[in-house]
């Protein structure tokens, strides 16, 4: 296989500049990065999916090396950043890729821009109810920690998402170390977006082939699975292994996944 080379970039939109990554020619297909990671969720899926497509993977408005405005996150927000990259781009039709938050803010974009999106895979991707939305304020902080004098405060962020890695996957958990740290003040502020999100309302906006996947050790999404099937009458699927780290943990059966959906549209 042909070694593609990775290429960096910015574009400029009204929030400032947003940053995104890509390699391989073709139709684009753009992936979304869950909270608080950057586009280096994508690194070793990249490079897989751009055999046969433009590979795209962008930070999220606040997130990465993307522009951080001031104000409050939203899911409508990121979509705006979505777009603003989509635009700049030229990307007139493209295949959307979304992982958890990255998932809800896919849904968002896909509502938005019908027909322009190709086909939409929603990666382990909560699905918010009225339920959700009424039970957010009683939901425990994900990877909030208060920074201390002696640092302590990276281990317990470290031990926080120690559980969704296997032994010997200790980089992509560094990665996940360097994007909180990127973002520690607001590292809470994607997942109160995902919670506030009226998903339910957008998803009869959706016209774009859908496909829901899940890895089975992932029990915060995998029950979506239903719930995106009943909304949206789309194919689930389960993959051989994983948990919530799914593109870093199985990034060839991940890319597969991502070139057949979008090549069957």
């Amino acid at each position: 296989m042909t070694l593609l080379t990775l290429q960096k970039g910015y574009v400029p939109s009204g929030f400032g500049q947003l940053h995104y990554a890509e390699c391989g020619t073709g139709e684009p297909v753009l992936m979304l990065h869950q909270t608080p990671r950057s586009w280096t969720e994508y690194l070793d899926v990249l490079p897989l999916v751009g055999t046969t497509h433009r590979a795209i993977a962008m930070d999220t408005l606040g997130f990465g090396a993307s522009a951080k405005p001031e104000g409050p996150h939203s899911i409508e927000r990121f979509a705006d950043g979505a777009e603003a990259l989509v635009d700049a781009l030229g990307l007139d039709r493209f295949h959307l890729v979304g992982h958890h938050t990255g998932g809800v803010i896919a849904v968002e974009l896909a509502a938005r821009l019908q027909s322009r999106v190709a086909s939409l895979l929603l990666s382990a991707t909560p699905f918010i109810d009225d339920e959700k939305r009424r039970t957010a304020g009683e939901r425990k902080p994900v990877d909030h920690v208060d920074p201390e004098p002696d640092g302590s405060h990276l281990v317990e962020l470290w031990n926080r998402r120690r559980g969704f890695y296997e032994e010997g996957q200790e980089a992509p958990l560094n990665r996940f170390m360097i994007d909180a740290l990127t973002v520690l003040d607001r590292v809470e502020e994607g997942h109160v977006a995902v919670r506030r999100y009226e998903m339910d309302r957008r998803l009869p906006h959706i016209t774009a082939r859908t496909l829901a996947v899940c890895a089975p050790g992932d029990h915060y999404s995998l029950p979506a699975l239903e719930k995106f099937a009943a909304a949206l009458g789309c194919e689930t699927r389960v993959l051989s292994g994983g948990h919530v780290p799914l593109p870093e943990q199985l990034p060839g059966e991940f890319a597969k996944v991502v070139t057949a959906w979008a090549a069957s549209a």
